[in-house]
């Protein structure tokens, strides 16, 4: 598809079916163990639960909630049910619930319910400890929480780390079934790009997914047209880089969890927190959001001095005009008028936190290294960083974003910076290290230059075609990032005449203050453009490959509908709050409408903890 010119973008599909299914199916399976039960529900499913159930759907004959963890209390009900994710330790406490009833002569009935789905190695636990005869088990299918009218979230935040540096492909088949569900209920997709190695496994599993089904939605008008898979390790500058648009600026200050964030205190200026539901329902935030947070403030004042007039035109009113401005207006602008206040707390928060944290010098160090100036200067900043022991998570990612998009550290730096960081925070990161080099978010430059050199004596004795395909397997050998180059391919860096615009931005660099359009953002705009990957055949090469592009010809290719105007963006490993804003910004530029689905929310710091060994 090439992308349109600027003309009003289709709406999104309606994705509140996605939980109501999700909400039908658990009390079903609830039912399935009549009487009264105790529920013991894990606790990273409870926000997301939050958000499809309220209370009294889980009430559903439930006596009893408990945190799984919690031991239950002795005159606890004769039927358990718990309600968990498919993990190993959790399969211990519940052997352990039932060995100590069977111990002490109880009868009870127990049932879990794996979320979204079960795996073997549960199975074999449970077997190993001596109770899988005595429990039934249930599978609760839910793959997909829509978090906005644009954003759904599989709410699984341990797949970067299971699958891009354990390499376990466990989670594939719930991202392939989840791709089945999607485009059994808004497709049957058109086209379908992609770029990594588990992009391209769980398209083919859903293919073949598909294959095995009865093709379900052939045939019917799709609301989504086109499909783009992407891996997180595509691009791991962008989710490395800070974040300087309001959202994003939220995030992580804040921590926004399944959609909602916790105001403490400091921003609700009094003695208690508040959990804010941040959406488009939001009229506030909605228009702050995607915005570059210099402009922010603006926005806040001017808004609260609309809100004050239209309380103001209350003191000439008559007796009727009163009435009606009572029961039609007065409602919405408290609501406004508190959500404005909160707003400009969670901004003040952010200011104080920011300044004390060197904010302005950490943006000119990353902008210096995104350009490739003033290296050293950067890398004196980073050491200071540890010196002074501001934060383990800061100085790691500062030191990720130097290694990548340096093509690894020179074996001095690597050394030193190390040796600094571990005296600074600990020997306990030696780990740490090591999970980071074998995810090439940390690396030297040593192996990838003799990789280099061999490179060259091979391609003088072999033709050039055979000479591509040893240099691409040398360059996945050495995790090479090879940033400086795609860069270059690619445009990232902005040419600017004189300052950058943000209050009217005119490419998606905007989301990092015009000094950087997102890799991930720009290939994807790419590969729309071209509608495949041709011409972009060496930033493929760069990028280590593993690129697709499948139409599905049982799908009329009609330009007029708008669901050709309408994409699916996956991201594999997580995707930030900046590129959801950039394609946001992109899709209103070109007519189209951009959805996202995603393993998880993400940003640097849940990437760096991911990796970090050490428990505090």
């Amino acid at each position: 598809m090439a992308l349109a010119g600027r003309r009003d973008a289709p709406e999104p599909p309606d994705f509140g079916i996605l939980k109501r299914l999700a909400r039908d199916q658990l009390v079903y399976l609830l039912e399935q163990l009549p009487g009264k039960k105790d529920l013991f529900i894990e606790a990273d499913l409870m926000s997301p639960l939050d958000r499809i159930a309220n209370v009294s759907i889980l009430k559903h004959d439930v006596d009893k909630l408990y945190k799984v963890e919690t031991r239950p209390a002795p005159g606890a009900s004769d039927q358990f049910c718990f309600l968990v994710r498919p993990r190993v330790r959790t399969m211990r406490f519940i052997a352990d619930i039932v060995n100590a009833d069977k111990m002490s002569g109880r009868s009870r009935k127990y049932k879990i319910i794996f979320s979204p789905q079960k795996f073997y190695a549960c199975e074999m636990v449970l077997e190993e400890e001596g109770v899988f005869g005595d429990v039934t088990c249930d599978e609760w299918s839910f793959y997909l929480l829509p978090l906005d009218e644009d954003i759904i979230s599989m709410e699984l935040p341990e797949f970067f780390r299971d699958y891009f540096l354990e390499g376990d492909h466990r989670w594939i088949n719930p991202v392939a079934r989840a791709l089945q569900l999607l485009n059994s209920l808004y497709g049957p997709f058109g086209k379908t790009h992609g770029i990594g190695r588990c992009a391209k496994m769980s398209y083919e599993l859903w293919r073949d997914l598909e294959e095995e089904g009865d093709g379900e939605g052939q045939g019917r008008k799709p609301e989504i047209g086109h499909v783009f898979l992407m891996d997180r390790d595509t691009d791991y500058v962008t989710a490395l880089c800070s974040q300087v648009v309001y959202e994003g600026l939220v995030d992580d200050t804040f921590r926004i969890k399944c959609g909602s964030v916790d105001f403490g205190p400091d921003v609700t200026s009094s003695d208690k927190s508040i959990k804010v539901l941040l959406n488009s329902q939001d009229k506030v935030f909605s228009q702050i959001r995607n915005e570059h947070f210099s402009n922010v403030f603006g926005f806040l004042s001017q808004k609260s001095r609309n809100l004050q007039a239209q309380y103001d035109r209350r003191r000439g009113m008559d007796i009727k005009q009163m009435k009606d401005f009572v029961s039609q207006e007065l409602k919405g602008l408290k609501q406004e008028h508190r959500l404005l206040s909160l707003h400009i707390g969670a901004c003040e928060s952010i200011m104080k936190k920011k300044t004390k944290q060197d904010f302005q010098e950490t943006i000119k160090a990353e902008h210096s290294l995104l350009e490739g100036f003033d290296i050293r200067e950067s890398t004196s900043f980073i050491e200071e960083h540890i010196d002074r022991q501001v934060s383990p998570v800061e100085s790691l990612r500062l030191m990720c974003l130097l290694s990548i998009t340096e093509n690894g550290l020179i074996p001095k730096d690597y050394r030193s910076l190390k040796t600094q960081y571990l005296q600074s925070y600990g020997p306990e990161h030696l780990l740490t290290f090591h999970n980071l080099k074998r995810i090439g978010l940390l690396t030297e430059q040593a192996a990838g230059e003799t990789l280099t050199a061999v490179e060259s004596k091979v391609s003088k004795l072999v033709t050039d075609r055979a000479a591509g395909k040893i240099t691409d397997a040398f360059n996945s050998l050495a995790r090479k990032s090879n940033f400086r180059a795609i860069s270059k391919k690619l445009g990232l860096i902005p040419r600017l005449d004189g300052e950058y615009d943000l209050k009217m931005p005119r490419d998606m660099a905007y989301v990092f203050g015009g000094a950087y359009v997102p890799l991930s953002c720009k290939i994807i705009e790419q590969v729309l453009e071209r509608r495949g990957w041709q011409g972009l055949e060496e930033v493929v090469r760069l990028l280590n490959g593993n690129e697709f592009s499948v139409s599905d010809s049982a799908v009329e290719d009609n330009p007029a509908w708008d669901c050709q105007r309408v994409i699916l963006a996956v991201f594999l490993g997580g995707c930030t709050f900046s590129e959801i804003a950039a394609l946001r910004f992109l899709g209103k530029e070109r007519g189209c409408k951009f959805i996202f689905l995603t393993t998880a929310i993400t940003n640097s710091a849940r990437m760096m903890e991911a990796m970090i060994e050490a428990k505090a």
